[in-house]
C-alpha cells in the first residue's frame, strides 16, 4: 500500500540526517527526481531538519540574533515545505486525471498530500519518542510514560495509513474527488504582507 511505502522512505530519509544529526549538513537524495520517491524523501528530510530547528530555538540560552536567523530559516523552511506538499498533490492529480468521477463523489476534509504530512510528522514523533522510551540515562517513570506515548503514536500510525490508502482507494475509484487549494500563505509576499510592502 502507498501509506507504508511512503513511511519506509520517510524513515530513511530520518536515519539518513541522524547519522550526523546536525541541521547544516548537505542533502543529497537517493531517489529519481521525476519520482514521487523523490518528493517524499525531500518532503520528510524539510520536517527533520525544522524539527531539530525547532528544538535548537527553544534553548533558553540561545543568543537573540542566533534566534533571528534561526527563526528565518524556520520560516524558509515551512514555505519549502508547503511546496512540496503542492508538489505532491500535483502528482496525485496526474495520476487519477483520467478517473470517472461518480455522481455522488464526495470530496474529503483534506488532500492526499496533507495527509501524507501529517504522515511525515508522526515519523519523526515514533522515532523521537522511541529513543526516549530507549533511554539509559532516564527514570523508570520517563520510560513508562514514553512507552505508553509510543504505543498511541503507533496506533495513530496504523490509522493514519489506512485512512490514507483509503482516500487513495476511493479517488481511484472515483468515489470521491480531490480539489486542491493553494496555501496562499500572505506573511511571505511582499505584496500581501504590510510590513513588507511598507519595505518596498
Amino acid at each position: 500500500m502507498f501509506s507504508n511505502s511512503a513511511f519506509k522512505i520517510f524513515e530513511e530519509s530520518i536515519d539518513k540526517y541522524h547519522v550526523l544529526d546536525d541541521v547544516s549538513q548537505s542533502f543529497s537524495n537517493p531517489y529519481d527526481k521525476d519520482s514521487i520517491e523523490h518528493l517524499l524523501y525531500r518532503k520528510n528530510w524539510i520536517d527533520t531538519v525544522q524539527w531539530h530547528y525547532e528544538d535548537i530555538i527553544r534553548d533558553p540560552e540561545i543568543e537573540p540574533s542566533a534566534a533571528l536567523v534561526l527563526k528565518r530559516k524556520i520560516d524558509a523552511s515551512n514555505q519549502d515545505r508547503t511546496d512540496l506538499v503542492e508538489f505532491i498533490d500535483s502528482y496525485f492529480l496526474k495520476k487519477y486525471q483520467s478517473v470517472e468521477i461518480k455522481e455522488d463523489a464526495t470530496i474529503n476534509t483534506e488532500s492526499p498530500a496533507w495527509a501524507i504530512d501529517r504522515l511525515s510528522i508522526l515519523a519523526l514523533k515514533i522515532y523521537h519518542m522511541q529513543e526516549e522510551a530507549n533511554r539509559t540515562d532516564a527514570t523508570p517513570s520517563h520510560i513508562e510514560k514514553c512507552s505508553a506515548k509510543l504505543r498511541v503514536l503507533l496506533e495513530q500510525k496504523k490509522d493514519l495509513s489506512t485512512a490514507i490508502d483509503q482516500l487513495l482507494v476511493d479517488i481511484e475509484a472515483g468515489k470521491k474527488y480531490m480539489k486542491v487549494y493553494k496555501q496562499m500563505k500572505m506573511y511571505n509576499d511582499e505584496e500581501l504582507n504590510p510590513i513588507l510592502r511598507g519595505q518596498k
